[in-house]
């Protein structure tokens, strides 16, 4: 049994639901599951209509586009009378009473999942019903149904015990003779509640159920031929990975490469199942293989994570940083479910790199104002040098006309935060 997952890109239009399909049928007689994100920029469209409904203005002309995009493939891709039609209808019906609901009895990150799910909903409804109507037998799951989580709203944690519970009483016998259509990054709690895993979780959502399920492979469909060392926007001569190890993949995504989710390799790696990255656009390409394989001289990879904030910690009075500040500041950072990208300390103070996040960035300062003086800086850039001591070049290659803020150098990487 195996399992695919398929980005927005991948499902943005109608040659790509078309495309989708093509590459399903391949695999006709195997056992699959397949996960789908929310069609194209559909996630960026709903995110804009919520901000504007949280600072009640108008998002009428917002959401009509999201609509208008939903029914224009539609119209393309079935007959006027298809069931499609009126399942759209009523799941649009429901996020239109979810945003005027608004977020009155709920918070604000209970509102947003809610709100957001939808986007994974329409695509995996409409996906799910092309395949029907050219002859792949299929079945739609609810993801909610079967990920359970806490009550984390946004950035909630599985409860695995209960999420295998729930995946192994149900789906096994499906896939026996239906492909298993559900969405990726979306979940929910024991009571029905709605939650996501995190932005671009739907990476982690196939990793979740192939652990559970004991798939032989996950492969994750992209708009990429493979993982590569770099983003060829930013360097030039990027070069693609043909393995990587699971400890090696899971650094990258630590450090911020964005090809794959970073909660995704874990389950994968427990259960030795191979993760293949491979391209939409050319199915038959090799791409990227994650697995249990040892490589003797990595490549450097070059990680660039932006959107950066640095935080400085200074101590009030002549004591020094030590454990019981630090546990201080640690704690808030828990707390608040904030990240420490990157940490360096003196005697006096503490600097911490994390990404930006204004609303809870502002809930740190206050709790931690009394304890310390604070000071940050915004709009900055981290870059990452994985196994930089391959090339001696590395650094220099990357930091030129650069204004470097901090840099910390270990016996593999080198990281520096840039302005």
């Amino acid at each position: 049994m195996n399992v695919f997952k398929f980005g927005g890109a991948s499902v943005k239009d109608i040659g790509g639901i078309k495309n989708l399909a093509r590459i399903v049928k391949q695999f006709s007689g195997e056992k699959l599951v397949v996960i789908i994100s929310a069609m194209g920029k559909t996630t960026n469209a709903l995110e804009e209509i919520l901000r504007l409904c949280v600072v009640n203005k108008s998002y009428e002309n917002e959401l009509n586009a999201v609509n208008t995009y939903h029914f224009s493939v539609m119209q393309s891709l079935f007959e006027k009378d298809d069931i499609i039609f009126n399942s759209v209808e009523n799941i649009i019906t429901s996020l239109n009473a979810d945003l005027k609901s608004g977020f009155k009895n709920r918070s604000k990150e209970a509102f947003y999942d809610s709100v957001i799910s939808k986007g994974e909903i329409l695509s995996t409804k409409i996906n799910q019903r092309y395949l029907e109507n050219v002859g792949i037998t299929s079945m739609w799951v609810d993801a909610r149904d079967f990920i359970i989580t806490d009550s984390l709203f946004s950035e909630a944690n599985v409860d695995w015990t209960k999420t295998k519970n729930k995946i192994t009483s149900a789906l096994p016998d499906i896939v026996k003779n239906k492909v298993i259509v559900t969405q990726g990054f979306i979940s929910g709690t024991e009571d029905g509640k709605t939650t996501t895993l995190g932005r671009e979780g739907s990476d982690f959502s196939a990793a979740i159920f192939a652990a559970c399920l004991d798939a032989s492979s996950v492969t994750i469909w992209k708009d990429v031929a493979g993982i590569l060392n770099a983003d060829p926007k930013l360097i030039k001569d990027a070069i693609k990975f043909e393995q990587l190890d699971y400890h090696e993949a899971a650094e990258m995504t630590y450090y911020g490469a964005t090809v794959i989710h970073p909660k995704t390799i874990k389950p994968l790696a427990n259960k030795n199942i191979p993760l293949y990255v491979k391209s939409f656009e050319n199915p038959q390409a090799a791409g990227t293989e994650i697995n249990e394989i040892h490589s003797h001289k990595p490549i450097p990879s070059f990680i660039y994570k932006f959107e950066q904030t640095l935080l400085s910690f200074g101590v009030k009075d002549f004591t020094f940083i030590d454990e019981k500040n630090l546990g201080l500041i640690f704690n808030a950072f828990s707390d608040l479910n904030i990240t420490i990208n990157l940490m360096q300390t003196s005697a006096i103070s503490v600097s911490i790199c994390t990404n930006h996040h204004a609303e809870k960035l502002k809930k740190l300062i206050e709790r931690l104002k009394n304890h310390f003086d604070i000071h940050y800086n915004s709009g900055l850039t981290l870059i990452t040098i994985k196994n930089y001591f391959y090339d001696e070049n590395s650094i220099a290659h990357v930091s030129i006309g650069k204004e470097i803020i901090l840099e910390q150098k270990s016996r593999h990487n080198f990281q520096m935060l840039v302005s």
